[in-house]
């Protein structure tokens, strides 16, 4: 084994200490036999005391020198940490600005004696985040459980939002991609477990037409506390029939009709929204006519829900076409409805229970003048999950029929 430097070191302090001992007794005057004895008793518990001293110091420096090799093992398994942790956390960044959710909705429909069951919609969302100011975000959708190709399935799979959306600094920011239209309540929110009745209420349907997306470029933000602005330039409608047939989805779709869309939202006071939006259209029959046929689409509403678990929700929109639509008729058709609404938590199950009512008239053509009133509740065990029931009259003002109908529902959202 190799000395250390403190080990030569101490051995070299012995043999000063001997060789002085030695010229001490060479030039002393010459000891008798007693006075080397006890000299020679002195020298050896001196050599001891030394002797001691290196194996203590032999064995500090083994300590020290277990104690390095300890550290340099630590500091060689901190490094390999470092060394996973950072291959890991790309992939943890991804996950953390990564979001997944969805909604989903059963129906149980009986109209007049007619009974159907459908899962109407399963929808997913994904949605992520480059950076602070650069964000996606995309909505897909399962409409009625499956596909076929022989086309013997009401099935369809439709992408409503796939948009990116960059941030001009805080209050303004511009999005393109495909998107839905901000019109109305329910075409923004439409998740089953934010509205009454299982069934989206038939004027923002025809009228709007609910769930309507198109594919463009737009403008949105805070003009000032509580004011919120939406202004895009997108595709249009393609019909010549009724307005909600004219939705073409963005699947290759006509875009030598550009239609504009405007709304401003008001949402200061907690619980209240108070909106309007403007849509125009170049031709609403994408050039499938000789004359140009533009039209124009006013709506506004509210949205109040108060403190107390009462809410009431009305909305009011009217299209004004240049020329009335060969199948469905009218040039204005028009429809609100009033709904009135209360929610209260529940004593003896978990949850809360709300109550609603809703009266409307609508007029989409020659033939589809009608009045509906309906009346129903929802159960929310908890807020993201909605078991519902309503009942409703339609009074066919043209045909002078009535209709019955009821409905059971069960909507999620996470």
């Amino acid at each position: 084994m190799k000395m250390t430097i403190i080990q030569k070191f101490s051995r070299v302090l012995i043999g000063i200490a001997i060789s002085s001992l030695c010229v001490s007794v060479t030039y002393a005057e010459a000891p008798d036999t007693e006075k080397m004895w006890e000299i020679i008793q002195q020298q050896q518990k001196m050599i001891e005391q030394l002797q001691q001293k290196l194996e203590a110091t032999e064995q500090k420096a083994a300590v020290t020198e277990q104690k390095v090799e300890e550290t340099a093992e630590e500091i060689e398994a901190a490094a390999e940490a470092i060394e996973v942790a950072q291959a890991s956390g790309t992939a943890q960044s991804f996950i953390d600005k990564t979001s997944v959710g969805g909604y989903g909705e059963l129906h149980y429909n009986s109209k007049d004696g007619d009974d159907s069951i459908d899962f109407h919609r399963f929808v997913l969302y994904f949605g992520h985040e480059f950076n602070e100011n650069i964000r996606f975000f995309s909505e897909l959708e399962l409409e009625h459980a499956f596909l076929s190709d022989s086309g013997s399935s009401n099935g369809e799979v439709e992408l409503e939002q796939a948009w990116i959306e960059m941030d001009i600094n805080d209050s303004h920011r511009i999005r393109a991609g495909v998107d839905v239209l901000p019109i109305g309540i329910i075409n923004l929110t439409h998740e089953p477990n934010t509205f009454y009745g299982v069934e989206r209420n038939e004027v923002e349907k025809r009228i709007i037409p609910t769930t309507w997306w198109e594919a463009g470029v737009g403008l949105n933000g805070e003009l000032a506390p509580g004011w919120n602005y939406d202004v895009r330039l997108h595709s249009g409608l393609s019909t010549t029939s009724s307005i909600r047939s004219g939705r073409q989805k963005v699947a290759k779709a006509n875009a030598d009709h550009p239609a504009t869309t405007a709304s401003l939202r008001y949402t200061g006071i907690p619980g209240l929204e108070v909106g309007g939006a403007f849509n125009y259209q170049s031709d609403i029959t994408a050039g499938a006519t000789t004359a140009s046929n533009s039209a124009t689409l006013f709506e506004g509403h509210i949205d109040w829900k108060h403190n107390s678990g009462f809410g009431l929700r009305a909305l009011y929109a009217q299209w004004d076409l240049d020329t009335q639509l060969s199948i469905a008729g009218d040039d204005t058709q028009y429809g609100y409805y009033i709904e009135p609404a209360y929610r209260f938590s529940l004593t003896v199950i978990p949850g809360e229970f709300g109550v609603f009512a809703r009266w409307s008239e609508l007029d989409y053509g020659d033939t589809k003048e009608e009045e509906r009133i309906g009346v129903g509740f929802n159960y929310w065990p908890v807020e993201e999950v909605a078991f519902k029931f309503d009942y409703s009259i339609v009074d066919d003002t043209d045909a002078n029929t009535t209709s019955n109908s009821f409905n059971l529902g069960l909507g999620y959202q996470f």
